[in-house]
């Protein structure tokens, strides 16, 4: 085997490594989150509004890394469970703010056990969870660095 063939073999790819960890961080989630009646996006909604208060719905698809088109329904969902409200900013229509309901607010006392049930889970010490975040974090930086240099060259694969 050429060492070209050896780096296309699956076993190889960061990529599927990282998504095979998301899918069962995914189903950890799924399980750990079912009694607060969340979904894992939700969740990350939940968390971003109880870290930073109201936030606008652009400011928070930022945070999160979500798009309108994936964000918006999950808004949606979450109001009509009453977890969260969107209101219309007064100063500028165009723009919408979620926050916090009662109930949204109250079910953050409930979720509290979530990362401590997921952190025991991964078997890592605080350390190594620390150092994996910071790994990823970098990861992700350096990945957006090279994507905008692709795009903006042009010199994508085609």
């Amino acid at each position: 085997m050429s060492s070209d063939d050896a780096h296309l073999r699956l076993d190889q790819q960061v990529c599927f490594s990282l998504n095979a960890a998301s899918r069962a961080f995914s189903g950890l989630y799924r399980v750990l989150l079912k009694d607060l009646g969340l979904t894992y996006p939700q969740y990350l909604v939940m968390l971003a509004l109880w870290e930073h208060g109201e936030l606008p719905v652009k400011q928070l698809g930022e945070l999160l890394r979500l798009d309108s088109g994936t964000l918006s329904p999950l808004l949606k969902r979450l109001e009509a469970a009453g977890r969260v409200r969107r209101e219309r900013s007064a100063r500028d229509e165009r723009s919408v703010h979620v926050r916090l309901t009662d109930e949204g607010s109250a079910l953050r006392e409930r979720a509290a056990l979530v990362p401590r049930r997921i952190s025991a889970a991964t078997g890592f010490d605080l350390d190594e969870i620390r150092d994996l975040r910071a790994r990823l974090d970098r990861l992700t930086d350096a990945l957006d660095t090279a994507a905008r240099e692709e795009a903006s060259s042009g010199s994508g694969a085609e």
